[in-house]
Formats: structure tokens, C-alpha cells, sequence
């Protein structure tokens, strides 16, 4: 799955991906950026 990275300003294959749930029920991706290690977060769809 892809995520834009802040720091490298463009979208990256995030690696080390973990599902959470957020507050309010929906589903989210974290990981980190293969290149400088940032954190990385997608919220998904509802489905």
C-alpha cells in the first residue's frame, strides 16, 4: 500500500504496515518509509 511521506514529498511502498482502528471506528494503515524512516498513515475505506 502507498502513502505520501512528508519528508520525501512523494508517495512511497510503505513497509512494516500494522492495521489500527481508529477512534471513531474506521480502518487505518501504519507503517514506516522505506527511504528515510518516517512514519507513514493511510486511513481506508469503510468497507
Amino acid at each position: 500500500m502507498e502513502a505520501y511521506c512528508v519528508k520525501c514529498k512523494a508517495k512511497k511502498e510503505m513497509q512494516d504496515t500494522q492495521d489500527v482502528t481508529l477512534k471513531n471506528g474506521r480502518k487505518a494503515l501504519k507503517g514506516k518509509c522505506p527511504v528515510c524512516g518516517t512514519s507513514l498513515f493511510r486511513i481506508l475505506g469503510s468497507k
